[in-house]
């Protein structure tokens, strides 16, 4: 009985694609890598899915602390790259210059076997010029011709953004003695964007007109994302905005404002990036307004957690409002006031994401309360498709694969099976129902026919799920 009803769910989504048309519609083309169901895009028709942002697992305690005399963590912002010669995680960060310089930074180093526990004391590094805030290398390797220009490191110095090469990440010579573009913030990121061989500036560009003209309390500027992309570090494009606070979402009212976007990471043709958050008008212990409460209770002010952001063209973003990392509801933690992704990187099956956490507030004692923390998921577990007791169902648009295997990232606690279909929705011979069990980032499907038989012939791909997670699947 359980299995007819599940038959006949299963043919009325059918049913409701060929009635919209989309037989028809052009089929996506998928090249080997990951495809993620962070968004809607491969997605033709789902049924009793609900969609479902995963928190990575954070370490209870800061891998790296605040502090003069300890790891001289200063800002949110670092950068972390595996070294595959030495086998060692590689980290850059702002160290402070003196308690009295409070915009200015130093570059630190460190090193770590696992990427979690480091070893310390960290390098002070020669300033290529003076530094105020941010931190992103970008280790170029292979596809750097002049290997003495193979490390790429870039900063805000106003009035714009700085870069600087080295061939080792420790000795750095700056491109150019004036910014290669102008932007009126502090907070950059530089990333190279394989998928279309172009590199991406995102970078903190104050916009006006955000007051209220019944509470002149509320700032009239904002901190809003903007973008650049270069195909040469030389030559840039006029900077554009990429996102802005959302009217009518309730995380989002008053003061929301970004500290931009970094820790862009591509994940096959699509890039992810990490979007810090700002609520300056709020306190990080619930139930108390700083704009209410006077200048020497704003001291304290702040709150800061992460989203995820995509694109699928390098150029355009698209975001979530429920948060990636939130910052920890409960006082005393290293993280109660900010929790600022920063980077991601792959290891293994896992991605870790390292974040910057505020202990009390945006502005509260910054020498000795910001740390880095780190949060930890199995790989590209970031949004999911999940399907309680009632069968849950999800076709792709029509697509065309070449590939040898096709491998599935679910979670499984009762059932999930995949089947290939043609593009009017009927089963293909030789790839019928595939079960799949168990919790996995790489579930390996094999059908009576090889995958590779497929090259060229536009298919659609479905997924049956009962008390399970999907997040997307692999072209080997």
């Amino acid at each position: 009985m359980i299995r007819r009803l599940d038959l006949i769910i299963s043919l009325v989504v059918l049913f409701s694609i060929a009635l919209r048309g989309q037989e028809c519609s052009k089929p996506i083309v998928l090249n080997k890598g990951p495809h993620l169901f962070i968004d809607d895009y491969l997605i033709a028709d789902q049924s009793f899915l609900f969609r479902t942002v995963n928190n990575p697992v954070k370490l209870d305690k800061p891998i790296l602390k605040s502090g003069l005399n300890s790891d001289l963590v200063w800002q949110p912002y670092l950068s972390v790259i595996y070294d595959s010669t030495t086998r060692l995680f590689r980290m850059w960060y702002n160290t402070p210059v003196d308690t009295t310089q409070v915009s200015r930074c130093h570059l630190g180093y460190i090193e770590s076997e696992d990427g979690i526990n480091w070893i310390k004391p960290p390098k002070i590094l020669k300033d290529p010029h003076e530094i105020q805030f941010g931190v992103t290398v970008i280790d170029r390797g292979t596809i750097c011709e002049d290997k003495s220009k193979r490390f790429l490191f870039a900063t805000y110095l106003r009035p714009g953004f700085r870069i600087s090469t080295s061939p080792d990440g420790y000795a750095w010579t700056p491109i150019s003695d004036e910014p290669v573009f102008l932007h009126n913030h502090d907070i950059t990121s530089l990333y190279w964007d394989k998928p279309r061989s172009q590199y991406v500036a995102i970078i903190s560009h104050r916009l006006t007109g955000f007051g209220d003209s019944k509470n002149r309390a509320i700032d009239d500027s904002r901190r809003i994302p903007h973008e650049t992309i270069s195909k040469d570090l030389v030559h840039w494009e006029p900077i554009w905005p990429i996102m802005m606070p959302k009217i009518g979402v309730p995380k989002e009212q008053g003061e929301t404002q970004f500290y931009s976007m970094s820790g862009i990471i591509a994940r096959g043709d699509l890039l992810i990036g990490l979007v810090k958050i700002l609520r300056d008008d709020l306190n990080a212990t619930p139930g108390t307004n700083a704009k209410e409460m006077g200048d020497m209770d704003r001291k304290a002010a702040g709150i800061g957690y992460t989203v995820i952001a995509w694109s699928r063209d390098g150029r355009t973003w698209e975001r979530d409002y429920e948060p990636f990392i939130p910052n920890n509801p409960i006082p005393g933690t290293f993280d109660h006031a900010m929790a600022w992704g920063d980077e991601q990187i792959i290891v293994g099956d896992e991605t870790y994401v390292y974040y910057g956490g505020y202990e009390r507030g945006h502005k509260v004692n910054r020498f000795n309360e910001r740390h880095f923390g780190l949060a930890r998921m199995p790989r590209d577990r970031y949004v999911s498709r999940d399907a309680d007791l009632n069968l849950g169902t999800l076709i792709t648009k029509p697509v065309m694969i070449t590939a040898d295997h096709l491998i599935v990232n679910a979670n499984v606690r009762d059932e999930c099976r995949i089947r290939l279909l043609d593009m009017n929705c009927k089963p293909l011979d030789g790839f019928d129902w595939v079960e799949l069990k168990g919790d996995s980032v790489e579930h390996k499907v094999e059908w009576v026919k090889k995958l590779y038989s497929i090259s060229g012939k536009p298919v659609r791909i479905e997924f049956q799920l009962k008390t399970a997670q999907l997040f997307g699947f692999y072209l080997r």
